[in-house]
């Protein structure tokens, strides 16, 4: 088992809530400093070109780590009043940063979080489950850092292609709202895979158009979480599983050819619950985490072939993230 690199997970529950991190590859884990507030941890980002600073999701804002997870600091900001449950870095410039929030709300700041401003998107005040919409995950376009898309619980899709400073309601054509998860496939053109609660959808054109994969009749279970693309081949696509959040068990599906066909992974021991998270990092493509909804973590060194259980276990985990130490 290697040890030269950090898992962080994010955790949520009474008496579980916060950030745990291992700087030994799950060998064993403490409680940064800086982040014993008990809020829940939703979104985890680490920046590959700067391998020790990471931004975690609370539901008290924006915390940041330049220390490789060894100390957080909250990051003063309008964030403070929401809850945040998504991160990205743009590729290009990493000091701009995109944080999708409960209620529903996406912010920007160009100076690594030092000041963040409220971009102009729109969102349903309440969604079909009774809440406030929430946006799950936020992702920005490699090929061209312009393009940022968002997905949103109950509330389909969001795109700017102008660095976030105006958004698009791109849903149209989509058959259902719910959206988990969000990934791009860079190709000629890129393809961008949006996970809903039953559907996986495609897009080629930007979201003027998408396409439904049918996985209700591909896998079992059909209750798609993340989806994540290989960092270094566009057409390893792997997608999260499982019955609902209460159901026993989890599955993660990858397909080699962009989706036309899938094969379900095997792992040690049956995971406890669906399958809800996956961490990647472009320093180590084969290196991929994912974890499952009450508190298992596994580690594949070899993008999926073979898996290994952390014996550590958590509350119910939202967020995950690797860096090489």
């Amino acid at each position: 088992m290697r040890n030269d690199f950090s898992i962080f997970v994010g955790t949520a529950g009474i008496g579980g809530a916060g950030i745990w991190c291992s700087s030994t590859g799950g060998e064993s884990w403490v409680v940064p400093k800086g982040s014993r507030d008990e809020n829940d941890c939703c979104a985890l980002v680490s920046d590959p070109r700067r391998p020790g600073v990471i931004y975690a999701g609370l539901s008290n804002g924006v915390y940041r780590s330049d220390d490789g997870g060894i100390h957080f600091y909250r990051l003063e900001s309008p964030l403070n009043a929401f809850g945040v449950w998504s991160l990205a870095i743009d590729p290009v410039d990493p000091d701009i940063v995109f944080a999708g929030c409960r209620p529903g709300a996406i912010f920007r700041t160009r100076d690594g979080g030092e000041r963040w401003e409220k971009c102009p998107a729109e969102f349903i005040e309440e969604g079909v489950f009774g809440g406030p919409a929430r946006v799950l995950q936020i992702v920005v376009d490699a090929s061209n850092h312009q393009i940022v898309w968002a997905g949103v619980e109950a509330d389909g899709i969001r795109l700017s292609t102008d660095g976030g400073n105006s958004w698009s309601d791109v849903s149209v054509g989509l058959t259902d709202l719910d959206i988990h998860g969000l990934a791009i496939s860079p190709g000629m053109p890129n393809m961008v895979f949006a996970s809903a609660d039953l559907e996986i959808f495609t897009t080629q054109d930007s979201g003027q158009s998408w396409n439904a994969l049918a996985v209700r009749e591909r896998f079992v279970p059909a209750n798609c979480r993340q989806i994540a693309v290989k960092t270094d081949d566009p057409n390893v696509i792997f997608v999260a599983l499982g019955g609902d959040d209460n159901s026993v068990s989890g599955v993660v599906q990858r397909s080699k050819d962009r989706g036309e066909s899938w094969e379900e992974l095997t792992f040690p021991v049956a995971p406890n619950t669906p399958i809800w998270n996956f961490a990647m990092n472009e320093t180590d493509p084969d290196l991929i985490i994912c974890s499952t909804h009450y508190g298992q973590v596994f580690v594949s060194y070899d993008a999926g072939d073979v898996w290994h259980k952390v014996r550590q276990e958590f509350s119910e985990i939202r967020a995950l993230a690797w860096a090489p130490n």
